[in-house]
């Protein structure tokens, strides 16, 4: 690909994704002349990722191995797990493993199963097997039995502490987020819960798919903007929801609302102020919301606590196992749907046509559709209902997804979580030392992604009026260019999320301290040069 003109740059930048923008970007930063590496900060997988639980997975992978080959091997052909006497093999097995922390964690993590969880010892090592080797199709679908629960706990840990929430979730183990997400939008769809041209709300700034998702041909749904603005709260000034842009939601004609909580770029979190005001509004006035939460960066928040714990009822939750743990490439994620839901009670309010087609669409599945939970329907539609047999995510990947859990489990002094969040607040501080500024600190910061609204900026350094001829004469889309053309830094805008149209997101994760430095000052040579040009 040629390097695009500053001039088709410009046409481009309000046409496409901002992720494929971003592209572009890198392409211009290869072409110039700068010969520092590039810095993409526009990424938003972590560079690090979690070792101990990655360890174990493939020292029991071994033991997996010898599993099969224990009860049948012919050259390079073996059989499968065999159940009867697997804890005991599997306790000489860590016995002689090497690496003792790895197998002390294996051990630690099978008797959390068995002791805290209530697992049969055998039953439990004999999923995690065949599971590991992946030789069985998932069953049940939604989730292996063993690892959804254990999976559940983890989750609940963390999107709901401290809460004790009458009845039981259900889970469905999906390849990520994204996948989360597509599956729910088709069978939101499928199920007559929204249709074409319905109304939804959206809570900005949010992930750029959620933005686009409904402008699609199969969607076309009327969104309405709930947007984030500055609200003073406890002494501090954070992007939060006011009440006159959540009593939108008093709308009965909004169908469902989304919300990434902590937010995507500003990555703040929903305050104890507005999501108050949101659970009051949701039980007093509309108890029939469907709310869809994405809670991914959920573990940078100290005491954070998802909907999911306060409207459990109203709430389906997506959340994934990438930025946490660094595991983007795996695809590891959950919905998570409480028993008793909104979903399955606005199914039953149906009109007697769309329950008629309901029961044409999952007669293969052997039960009436009235009978099939939401959830179960997703795991359905997921492979076109009539492949459901081979539905749910790969028994490797959820094996892995145990580990993880069990993991941060057993991580009784959170001291992987403290470590994630200490290492994105100095990239942060790194950050605002090369642009020249003070943090602004906001006790729902994730600390993942910081949006740096430049208007804001030229005003605190150089005054309203120089700002007023710099914005005059540039566009953020200059920003971004000049970045990458000059210093081959690479940030996304944030209008592409639905948030402020001079913002630009930076991501705190995904590279090394000192690169932050560089990219703060190269954000403010930039700035500055603009400001000498208009004096």
């Amino acid at each position: 690909m040629s390097c695009p003109t500053r001039g088709e740059v410009e046409s481009l930048y309000d046409k496409i994704s901002g992720f494929e923008f971003k592209e572009i970007l890198i392409n211009i930063a290869k072409s110039s002349k700068e010969k520092q590496p590039i810095l993409d900060a526009g990424r938003g997988n972590p560079n690090w990722t979690a070792t101990l639980p990655r360890q174990a997975f493939f020292a029991f992978g071994q033991f997996a191995v010898l599993e099969t080959q224990r009860t049948w091997q012919e050259e390079n052909l073996a059989g499968m797990p065999s159940r009867d006497g697997i804890g005991a093999r599997l306790t000489r097995f860590l016995s002689a493993y090497p690496d003792r922390k790895v197998a002390g964690f294996i051990r630690e993590f099978v008797d959390y199963g068995v002791k805290t969880l209530g697992f049969k010892e055998e039953a439990w090592i004999h999923e995690l097997a065949h599971g590991i080797i992946g030789d069985q199709y998932p069953f049940p679908d939604r989730s292996l039995v063993h690892i959804e629960k254990l999976v559940k706990a983890y989750l609940l840990k963390e999107l709901c502490p401290n809460r004790e929430i009458e009845g039981k979730f259900d889970m469905f183990s999906v390849e990520g987020g994204a996948a989360g997400m597509c599956y729910l939008f088709d069978s939101l769809m499928h199920n007559h819960l929204l249709h074409k041209g319905d109304k939804i709300a959206l809570m900005t700034p949010i992930f750029t798919p959620y933005l686009e998702i409904p402008e699609l041909p199969d969607y076309e749904f009327e969104t309405i903007y709930i947007r984030a603005t500055e609200v003073e709260e406890d002494g501090h000034t954070s992007m939060q929801y006011t009440k006159e842009a959540l009593d939108q939601l008093k709308d009965n004609e909004v169908k469902a609302v989304f919300i990434v909580n902590p937010n995507n770029p500003l990555s703040i979190a929903l305050s104890g102020t507005s999501k108050q005001y949101l659970i009051d509004l949701v039980k007093n006035d509309r108890p029939d919301l469907m709310i869809v939460t994405d809670d991914v960066y959920s573990t940078f928040v100290p005491q954070f606590c998802s909907l999911l714990a306060d409207l459990p009822y109203n709430t389906l939750c997506i959340y994934s196992f990438s930025k946490y743990f660094g595991v983007t490439g795996w695809r590891l994620g959950t919905v998570l749907l409480h028993e008793r839901n909104v979903f399955d009670d606005q199914i039953k309010k149906l009109q007697p046509w769309e329950h008629e087609e309901l029961e044409k669409r999952y007669t293969s599945l052997g039960t009436h559709a009235c009978d099939v939970k939401f959830i179960d329907r997703m795991v359905a539609d997921s492979r076109l209902v009539a492949l459901n047999h081979t539905a749910g995510l790969s028994t490797p990947q959820q094996v892995q997804m145990a580990f993880f859990s069990g993991f941060a489990l057993l991580d009784e002094g959170d001291h992987y979580k403290k470590l994630t969040r200490r290492i994105c607040k100095k990239r942060k501080r790194t950050l605002y030392e090369g642009m020249q500024r003070v943090i602004k600190k906001d006790p729902y910061d994730a600390y993942y992604y910081t949006e740096v609204n430049l208007k804001e900026w030229l005003v605190e350094e150089w005054g309203q009026e120089v700002a007023d001829a710099v914005i005059s004469r540039y566009k953020c889309v200059d920003f971004l260019y000049e970045l990458a053309h000059q210093h081959n830094v690479i940030l996304l805008a944030a209008d592409g999320f639905a948030s402020s149209k001079w913002g630009v997101r930076v991501s705190l994760a995904n590279l090394d301290e000192g690169a932050y430095l560089r990219i703060g000052r190269a954000m403010y040579k930039v700035l500055n040069q603009w400001v000498k040009e208009v004096k």
